[in-house]
């Protein structure tokens, strides 16, 4: 199949508002060795990417200046080294840049085959919370099954991917949302409880919600003044994992409770990491939960699809915080 020598994109005119998502015309990107050239159907919307645009969060060197983390698509092309049987097929992908646009380059190692049953758009909103929630509550967090999650943003792409995950194995997941309706809806999804944190007092609740034990991890996108209050939730040998500092990079810490408790702060970053390290947790993924996909157990809480044009008003819905789940782009 002959490829067009350019392609539509969302770019990114100057720092700032969702108004600055431009549409622009840009060439179609070549596959180096070890790459493929998907044809994009859908790409999901992050918060990185929200971050990207208010010129907060650049792209790590050599990425694509386009916003955009994940995809789905049609392999079309191939670099050096893939195994030719890519070719043709449909995939999601984790990328470090370039997904809102027609085509879009990702590592072979890094792409999960979309099954039957699942759509595209589907697919398209699954690898980023997915590699971040499993690395992050599985790998960082050392969850076990009986443990208790205890998850902020309980209706966001991350939080909603830490419900389904977390039910899936083993664990007793609670949530933290702004408000009663989003805690039906965290509910709904599995949480097996959900507390208001604009009305009651979260590390209270957790505490009694656990019989006064505490929970054993608490994944956190706030940080700052959460972070001692997180602590606080858990118990002997918590792990508190921090994904994000919407509240404040910097937090202080009573460092006699953590030894006595011999409590464990740790966190992580994803797409600055080695496409190495992304290799080995996408296999790890492709062998212990792309099963649950397969099959049908596991699927992506979906808030909204846009048209690629529409990218702007995509943008304006994730800050206006009323989506619960993900939200995506198809691609036309």
């Amino acid at each position: 199949m002959a490829l067009p020598a350019t392609m539509q994109a969302i770019e990114i005119a100057e720092p700032g508002g969702p108004e600055v998502l431009q549409p622009a015309e840009r060439p179609v990107p070549q596959p180096g060795p070890g790459q493929v050239l998907i044809e994009v159907a859908a790409a999901g919307i992050n918060r990185p990417d929200v971050l990207q645009r208010l010129g907060r969060y650049p792209p790590p060197p050599g990425a694509s200046d386009i916003p955009g983390l994940e995809i789905s698509g049609t392999v079309v092309a191939l670099g050096e080294r893939p195994h030719e049987l890519l070719l043709g097929s449909e995939v999601c992908a984790l990328v470090t840049g370039g997904g809102y646009a027609q085509y879009c380059l990702a590592q072979a190692d890094h792409c999960l085959p979309v099954p039957d049953g699942l759509s595209l758009a589907e697919a398209a909103a699954l690898p980023e919370t997915l590699f971040t929630v499993w690395h992050n509550v599985f790998e960082r967090g050392w969850a076990t099954p009986g443990e208790t999650l205890l998850v902020h943003g309980g209706t966001s792409g991350i939080g909603t991917m830490a419900i389904k995950l977390g039910k899936l194995f083993g664990l007793t997941v609670i949530v933290t949302c702004g408000s009663d309706a989003k805690c039906d809806a965290a509910r709904t999804l599995g949480a097996d409880h959900a507390i208001n944190y604009r009305t009651q007092d979260f590390g209270e609740e957790a505490r009694a919600i656990t019989g006064g034990k505490g929970a054993e991890i608490c994944l956190d996108m706030v940080a700052g003044p959460y972070t001692q209050r997180n602590l606080d939730c858990l118990g002997e040998a918590g792990r508190l994992v921090t994904i994000a500092v919407l509240g404040g990079a910097e937090a202080t810490i009573h460092m006699a409770k953590l030894m006595v408790r011999r409590q464990t702060v740790t966190g992580s970053t994803l797409r600055g990491r080695s496409d190495a390290f992304k290799a080995l947790l996408a296999d790890e993924i492709a062998r212990h939960v792309w099963p649950m996909v397969a099959d049908g157990r596991l699927r992506p809480a979906m808030d909204r699809t846009y048209p690629l044009a529409e990218a702007a008003a995509a943008h304006a819905r994730m800050e206006s915080g009323e989506h619960v789940g993900k939200i995506v782009l198809e691609i036309q």
